[in-house]
């Protein structure tokens, strides 16, 4: 019965005066006297709670809290998880659209379901956290421990929010279960707070009874505090108990009572701890033979060397030993005290088994690290590099690196890579030398391989950079000097400071050139790079309708259809839209998308997915003077008095003036809708023998900006002269305030640049306006009987190459300052290949991401597995070898959010090839190498000729 009054008590005051504070009509049978609605909520004369907030109020509150624990991050903050199909509907009942979305992670399809509509949404139920947990609806289990479900996505299956909100929403809601969630301080030299969604999980085994118990700890927790929850489950004082890194089911280390974190000690989730008893007469039978005789403990490191990890002795397989004590006492010694271990012991007595076969174990989500990995450990000159001893080239002292860390953890991988036969390394101290210095990698999400290889590629070179104290130097322009000598110079510049094997072996070198748009500047510089990401060039296209809308009201809207990649983004859409309607110079396009009469988002990023636009939506483009961008947006929304409901096509047009009256608003939106207004055929009549060209038919006609001053001379009225009632209006066009003519908005203190107005049709406006232009905007597509279905065709690495030197405008947010003009212009930009490195590597841009969608192109590239010529792409003739060949591969299986990574690598020395599939390498055909799920390519130099030989050897002197 409350809650019933409590809707009523909501709906009524919807309807009473804007105030925010007033009383309760008579309508909610509830006396008014005894009841008000503050700011924060109402509270009854006997104390009972209503309803705290009107959606407006809930939707500030939680803005506001969300604000302010922003600004106050810090370690231990509690976050609360929520079920995003819950919190979906709230935002949908206060009125948050896609483009303040506070989950910040919105499919395109959500314009269904959130706040665009301008039927008001109703107010959720109590939050329901039960699609995500393990433990499905029990909400009396407390929040330690239920356990959400694994392999969630934040923004798409949950949204986290801080406890003031939490506190907030449970208030006005109830529900849950609760799910507290703690902050915690990533990273050592780039930190990063993260919100700890998955503590870490270990699995106690008891070795009394080979009982299993669950333990739940942060990742940052210490030793302690796990030796203290251990007790306190088994009811053990902390002296008599021994608890070891049970990982793989062997006593890999014994964990002793310290401050040193879960994370440093490499526990990974999911794994075993083994729980003994120092007490002799409980001795565990776990690590004993079939004769109770105690086992020695397994070794998971080779042989100890009196040499260092960096340059071991020679083992019979001809690879180097190792160890991890280099540079004894330092942090470098301790921090790899632990090697990554394999299943079984690596010893040096083993039969020694053909190297570069071991996979790699999957520690959670890894996969796309096992999979840049393997394509790294399998290139031949780092290969090469990291088995000999590479101790003096490591950089401890660069603010730039990891004081050598990430190389000796590289190195130590790569070399138990190579010397274990084909027995799967778990690269545990890797991983965890990853989550300190890039905590991006952290925790046991699905990450990037792209991303992680050049995190890796970067981090390798500053831990190995040979120049110790880096030279200041100042750049200078081309000035109109040679190619080849502002490109040494570039060159000598970049490797006084940057001398590695990673700029040896993967840096090559790019020519850039910018042009003004106005004054026709010429910037040319010559940058380094150690990748390139290629665009995949679609074959398929598709049609698409959108509808233009002048903002200066100088003529009716027209619809253009066109015809673009279907994997394009809204630049194509613009330059051909623009071409179709003759865009001139000065004038520029803003798209938008119209949902149930209202504007649901503006398309102003260039590079938004044309993905991201179904065929069933209504897409506008408004018209504008560039010199209009920038000012006070205006947006003139439709209103039927009669009905109280919104209809037809929002439009949109600037207010130019830095400060501008209610007159001058009237006077825009007369403007815009002039094109609209219907005259008489007698009154046409006369505008033709006058010489004014009308744009319309026998009966009525609509007139431009031109011809609105000749008819106000025939109707003896001006058309500026707004007869339609006009209000100003918020986000959400649910309150309605008047304004005068001598009102003043400035600029500068309008919120966002964006004013929202109501004109009220009547039916006599009806008979003055043609309203159908407003109502009958045709969808983006509308599929024919006669329709054909397009399919992809292969491309091939050169198309994506092409596009990728493809000469092209920089866009609005990239714009370049032009030395001459003193300004920021949106210059042509145009890359070519200068110089080329041992070993290239091809990115492959699968994945496309915009405000509202996310997609992934799964488009078969059709690459070159040998003899693939690059000559013709580089400018600088050398003399060298532009001959490359395959010899790895990063897959990418699946979609978004997810999928699998695996890899394939050659070895060269047999010339086969191999599938890395985290633990399992198999080997496979060459034939069998090319897929459409081929994301990084990695290609080699061919050396075959002496010529070519002679020639590198003479660059190599020049350059060095």
């Amino acid at each position: 019965m409350i809650w019933v009054i409590s809707r009523f008590i909501v709906e009524a005051y919807k309807k009473v005066s804007d105030s925010g504070k007033d009383k309760i009509v008579e309508k909610t049978g509830v006396n008014s006297s005894i009841m008000t609605i503050p700011d924060s909520g109402c509270v009854m004369e006997n104390g009972a709670s209503c309803l705290p907030c009107t959606p407006e109020e809930e939707k500030k509150i939680v803005t506001d809290l969300r604000n302010e624990s922003e600004r106050n991050l810090k370690e231990g903050n509690l976050y609360f998880v929520i079920s995003s199909s819950w919190f979906r509907k709230w935002e949908r009942y206060v009125g948050i659209d896609g483009d303040e979305n506070l989950i910040g992670n919105q499919s395109s399809d959500s314009r269904h379901i959130n706040g665009a509509s301008s039927v008001v949404a109703e107010r959720p139920g109590p939050m329901d956290n039960s699609d995500i947990v393990e433990n499905g609806s029990d909400s009396d289990i407390k929040g330690n421990d239920i356990q959400l479900r694994r392999m969630l996505m934040e923004g798409q299956d949950y949204v986290l929010v801080p406890q003031g909100v939490w506190e907030k929403l449970h208030g006005w809601y109830k529900g849950g279960p609760e799910l507290p969630r703690k902050m915690i301080l990533q990273g050592v030299y780039h930190k990063k707070f993260d919100v700890e969604v998955y503590p870490l999980c270990l699995k106690l085994i008891d070795s009394r009874d080979e009982s299993q118990s669950t333990i739940w700890l942060s990742r940052k927790a210490s030793l302690t505090e796990l030796f203290q929850k251990v007790c306190a489950l088994k009811g053990i004082e902390q002296d008599k108990v021994r608890i070891w890194d049970y990982f793989n089911k062997r006593k890999y280390a014994q964990l002793s009572v310290s401050n040193k974190t879960l994370e440093e000690s490499n526990l990974q989730m999911d794994q075993d701890i083994l729980l003994e008893l120092v007490d002799g007469h409980q001795s565990s039978k776990i690590g004993m033979d079939s004769t109770g005789n105690d086992l020695a403990l397994v070794s998971l490191e080779p042989s100890r060397s009196p040499l260092t990890i960096a340059g071991g002795p020679t083992l019979s397989n001809g690879h180097s030993g190792y160890r991890s004590n280099l540079y004894p006492g330092s942090s470098l010694g301790s921090g790899l005290a632990d090697m990554d271990d394999g299943f079984e012991a690596c010893n040096s007595a083993r039969k020694v088994e053909k190297g570069g076969l071991a996979g790699l174990q999957n520690l959670g989500n890894t996969c796309f690290m096992n999979s840049a990995l393997q394509c790294l450990v399998h290139t031949p000159p780092l290969v090469e590099y990291f088995l000999k001893d590479y101790r003096a080239e490591i950089n401890t002292d660069n603010p730039l690196g990891m004081h050598g860390e990430l190389a000796l953890a590289f190195g130590d991988l790569l070399r138990k890579l190579w010397s274990s036969g084909r027995t799967a390394i778990a690269p545990r101290v890797f991983k965890g030398k990853l989550a300190r210095f890039a905590p991006q990698f952290s925790g046991y999400n699905q990450h990037d391989s792209q991303e992680l290889l050049a995190f890796l590629l970067d981090g390798l070179h500053e831990d190995l950079n040979r120049v110790k104290q880096k030279p200041y130097i100042e750049m200078k322009d081309s000035d109109g000097r040679p190619d080849e000598e502002v490109a040494a110079e570039c060159w000598k510049n970049h490797k006084a400071r940057n001398d590695s094997v990673i700029v040896d072996v993967c840096q090559g070198q790019y020519k850039s050139t910018l042009v003004c748009p106005v004054c026709s500047k010429i910037s040319i510089t010559f940058d380094p790079f150690m990748y390139l990401s290629l665009p995949l060039p679609s074959t398929i296209t598709r049609t698409m309708t959108v509808t233009v809308f002048y903002g200066d009201g100088s003529r009716l809207p027209m619809s253009f259809t066109v015809s673009v990649l279907k994997n394009g983004f809204c630049k194509d859409l613009l330059l051909a839209l623009g071409t179709a309607c003759g865009l001139k110079s000065d004038e520029s396009l803003m798209l938008a998308e119209v949902y149930e009469n209202k504007i649901y988002r503006y398309l102003e990023m260039p590079l938004e997915p044309l993905a991201s636009i179904k065929d069933d939506e209504q897409i506008v483009a408004f018209r504008f003077q560039k010199k209009e961008r920038g000012k006070t947006r205006l947006v003139i929304f439709h209103r039927w008095q009669e009905k109280a409901e919104l209809f037809g096509t929002p439009l949109v047009t600037y207010l130019v003036a830095d400060q501008s009256s209610g007159a001058d608003i009237e006077a825009a939106v007369s403007k815009v809708l002039s094109p609209f207004k219907k005259i008489s055929s007698a009154k046409a009549h006369v505008g033709k023998e006058n010489g004014i060209l009308l744009d319309g038919l026998d009966e009525e006609c609509s007139c431009s900006d031109a011809q609105s001053v000749e008819n106000a001379e025939l109707e003896g009225t001006s058309c500026r002269d707004l007869s339609i009632p006009l209000r100003l209006t918020d986000d959400r066009v649910m309150n309605f305030n008047a304004f005068k003519k001598d009102t003043l908005f400035e600029s500068g203190k309008i919120i966002g640049k964006l004013l929202r107005v109501v004109l009220d049709w009547t039916d006599k406006e009806q008979e003055l306006y043609d309203s159908s232009y407003l109502k009958d905007i045709p969808e983006v597509y509308k599929a024919g009987l006669a329709a054909k279905k397009t399919r992809q065709e292969a491309i091939s690495l050169s198309s994506c190459l092409d596009a990728f030197l493809i000469e092209e405008p920089l866009g609005p947010d990239d714009m370049w300052y032009c030395p001459r003009c003193k300004e920021h212009r949106q210059a042509i930009k145009k890359l070519d290949l200068w110089m080329l490195p041992e070993i290239i590597v091809f990115h492959l841009k699968r994945f496309t991401y915009g405000r509202y969608l996310k997609n992934k192109i799964d488009t078969f590239v059709n690459f070159p597995i040998h003899d693939l010529d690059l000559s013709k792409y580089v400018m600088s003739k050398d003399g060298r070898s532009y001959l490359y060949e395959l010899y790895a591969i990063s897959n990418h299986y699946g979609g978004l959010g997810g999928g699998h990574y695996t890899a394939y690598a050659k070895l060269t020395d047999e010339n086969r090839w191999y599938h890395f599939d985290d633990s399992h390498v198999s080997a496979v055909d060459e034939s069998d190498i090319k897929t459409s799920a081929a994301y990084l390519l990695f290609y080699k130099r061919v050396r075959s000729e002496s010529k070519v030989e002679a020639g590198e050897a003479s660059h190599s002197h020049s350059i060095s």
